[in-house]
């Protein structure tokens, strides 16, 4: 059944081959990993400053050229 799956999945989204798709999902589970552990260590560091007008003007106001 997960054979009959995994050719299915190969056939329809144009992989070359069942390897091809294996490979694909581990570099996916990979992504899902990185991002994870960056919300986590976000979820756990320290607030920020307030991202309110004044936080906005001055981002903008650094990269404005000054000329």
């Amino acid at each position: 059944e997960l054979k009959s799956f995994v050719d299915e999945r190969v056939e329809r989204d144009g992989y070359g081959s069942n390897s091809e798709y294996v490979r694909e999902l581990i570099r996916r589970d990979q992504d899902r990993q990185q991002l994870r552990h960056l919300l986590l260590d976000g979820a756990n560091s320290a607030p920020g400053p307030t991202a309110d007008d004044a936080y906005f003007a001055d981002l903008r106001g650094r990269v404005r050229p000054t000329s």
